[in-house]
């Protein structure tokens, strides 16, 4: 009879099959390269080879753009439900949950006040992690509220954006209707005389991209983001067209006057003091 050798691994089978530990090393999106995460996490999560800008989440975006401990959190309270009571592969109410558990955020926005260089801002940043960053009704009354509380006491304004999922289909018209609230909420802002920067990141698409993400006075994105309403893909396929080189990323739309700088995640924060001091106004 034969002898049986593959029932039970070798401690040298075990050794080849375990290899790399995992996440140790991590793929660039943009060159492909295997890059050291550790290394990426200490240049704030860009690849070293090429510049690409990897996925940064909401709460690191602060520590990398606000003074260390001056962040104070606005409307954390403000919590998500399931007005229509949404399902499509389940429930929208256990999606939430889930969401939250595997984040750590209980919605796809993060809202508050901080200094930057020593001013004193009020900040919004969206998370792409959460449903896609999507635009849901909690999302939409957390920017109206710190748009109205920028405008009381005078504070420059600044919204960094990353959501690939426009509007949250799950919550209907009462997440569609948060496009012209923000709006509404950035347009007595601006009427007010203030200063509102927006920095846009990859990715940045659909109803964000739309309304309060294009509606700068300062529009700043990162290289190589994706910026726009429905994708290149969608675009292509719905047209049926060959779309130019680039299509819709930060380079092709500063090319065409859409955003006013590309700013490298590492110059965010002294990029956005110039332009606070540079405008005068606080």
């Amino acid at each position: 009879m034969a002898q049986q050798t593959d029932s039970i691994p070798d401690s040298e089978q075990i050794a080849k099959k375990r290899g790399v530990p995992e996440g140790l090393w991590i793929k660039c999106p943009g060159c492909s390269s295997s890059i050291y995460r550790k290394e990426a996490e200490r240049q704030s999560n860009i690849c070293p080879k090429c510049r690409f800008h990897l996925y940064v989440s909401a709460r690191d975006r602060l520590v990398q753009v606000l003074d260390e401990g001056t962040f104070e959190a606005w409307d954390a309270n403000i919590l998500p439900t399931d007005p229509l009571s949404f399902s499509d592969k389940k429930r929208y109410a256990e999606r939430l949950l889930g969401e939250q558990d595997r984040t750590g955020l209980t919605d796809a926005a993060i809202t508050g006040t901080g200094m930057i260089r020593a001013r004193r801002v009020a900040i919004g940043v969206t998370d792409s992690a959460f449903i896609m960053g999507s635009m849901g009704s909690v999302v939409g009354e957390r920017l109206a509220r710190l748009i109205e509380r920028a405008t009381e006491q005078t504070l420059p304004l600044i919204i960094i954006s990353a959501s690939g999922g426009g509007a949250r289909m799950h919550e209907g018209i009462l997440s569609l209707m948060q496009m012209a609230k923000v709006s509404a909420a950035l347009a007595r802002y601006h009427k007010s005389g203030g200063l509102y920067i927006s920095v846009l990141t990859n990715p940045t698409m659909g109803g964000v991209a739309a309304s309060f993400a294009s509606l700068g006075d300062l529009v700043f994105a990162e290289p190589k983001a994706l910026i726009g309403f429905a994708g290149p893909r969608t675009i292509k396929a719905t047209m049926k067209i060959e779309l130019p080189e680039g299509f819709q990323t930060s380079e092709f739309l500063l090319e065409h006057g859409y955003i006013d700088r590309i700013v490298d995640r590492s110059r965010l924060k002294t990029e956005i003091a110039q332009a606070i001091d540079y405008c005068g106004k606080y």
